[in-house]
């Protein structure tokens, strides 16, 4: 079925492994986010938190659910719409997403295996997201250029 973008027939663009990896990175981000809260509440009541460290990890698990909600919906909608804007956009926020997730497998207070193992699935799926974010911008920018 061909699509009309600026006045140009052309082919239907639109990712889906970058789709069924959007949705995948949805389920597995809640549990990421739930583990990760869980992990923070049982290191805070088996271990000595510095002033202020707790807070400062909660805030950063609550402002990467924020970025991580809006990259999503950039991310899926720029995809089913074609716009290579949200796309960009979106990969632009996995930026930020990598680096708290690099944070919290790496730098927050106390570092529990858990933490690492579940981080690194993260990453794993930032980084193929990332790869196929560049792909179909790339499909998108050439077939409407």
């Amino acid at each position: 079925m061909a699509a009309m973008k600026a006045g140009k027939a052309s082919l239907q663009l639109s990712s889906v492994p970058l789709q069924m990896l959007f949705f995948l990175n949805g389920v597995y981000y809640g549990f990421y986010f739930l583990a990760t809260l869980l992990m923070v509440i049982y290191k805070s009541q088996v271990l000595s938190y510095p002033d202020g460290n707790l807070a400062l990890d909660l805030a950063l698990l609550f402002i990467m659910a924020i970025l991580e909600a809006i990259r999503l919906y950039l991310g899926v909608r720029g995809n089913l719409k074609e716009e290579e804007v949200s796309v960009g956009i979106s990969l632009a926020l996995t930026v930020g997403s990598m680096l708290l997730s690099v944070y919290f497998m790496v730098w927050q207070t106390y570092v529990l295996r858990a933490d690492v193992i579940v981080g690194a699935v993260l990453l794993v799926i930032y980084g193929l997201e990332a790869i196929l974010d560049v792909t179909a911008i790339a499909a998108f920018a050439s077939a409407y250029a």
